[in-house]
């Protein structure tokens, strides 16, 4: 059997919600909570002088790993008010945190948000892989594809992107392990973003060879 394309009703309700929220408010939620992680961070101290029952929490990564969580959770809570559904990589991640920032604060001890990244890239990658070892394409339903393509499309795309997460969580393993933890918080914000950015883009050459929208369109104009 082959894998399924995953194709959006035009109808459906649910894809209207989601398209009709704007733009940059979804990059906000999807962002914010990074932005956040990373300016605690960097001003810990300031914010634990602001607001004193911050000290609690411990140091600057510990402050910035418990905003973090506050910030995430309420990134997926306005998701599911705005959009009434909250996709699969983003809730997966945000469940992650959730648990891995909770260890963190408990046991005070940074090994457990510095590994966060490692574990959802590593879970990610396997699905996907998994996946296409026993003959389903995965990748639509990892982010919640709005686009369609052939069934080789979906194995191509879906066998590049298990090899790229697996390649975020060995980054993340060697960044972690052998430099700072301000370094490390610096590259997770602005490193890991451009590097996924521009690997996203090399991908569409293979997304348009193999886009069934793409295809219609070049049939319709040969019938004409």
């Amino acid at each position: 059997m082959n894998p399924p394309i995953l194709e959006r009703d035009p109808s459906d309700p649910q894809k209207e919600k989601k398209e009709g929220v704007n733009p940059l408010l979804k990059l906000v939620l999807e962002l914010g909570p990074l932005m956040v992680f990373f300016f605690a961070n960097a001003r810990g101290e300031w914010l634990v002088g602001k607001f004193p029952v911050l000290a609690e929490l411990g140091g600057p990564i510990f402050v910035a790993t418990g905003l973090f969580m506050a910030a995430t959770a309420i990134a997926l809570i306005a998701s599911w008010l705005l959009m009434r559904t909250l996709p699969i990589m983003p809730m997966v991640s945000g469940v992650v945190v959730l648990i891995f920032g909770a260890l963190t604060l408990y046991l005070q001890d940074d090994i457990f948000i510095k590994m966060k990244p490692t574990i959802v890239n590593t879970l990610f990658g396997g699905v996907l892989l998994g996946g296409l070892y026993f003959g389903r394409s995965l990748l639509g339903y990892v982010f919640d594809s709005a686009f369609s393509l052939d069934a080789e499309g979906w194995r191509k795309l879906t066998f590049r992107w298990g090899l790229f997460f697996l390649f975020l969580a060995l980054a993340n393993e060697a960044v972690w392990r052998n430099f700072s933890t301000n370094a490390w918080v610096t590259f997770k914000v602005w490193g890991i973003m451009p590097i996924t950015l521009l690997f996203t883009f090399s991908q569409m050459p293979l997304i348009l060879r193999h886009s069934l929208d793409e295809k219609a369109g070049k049939e319709e104009k040969a019938g004409k």
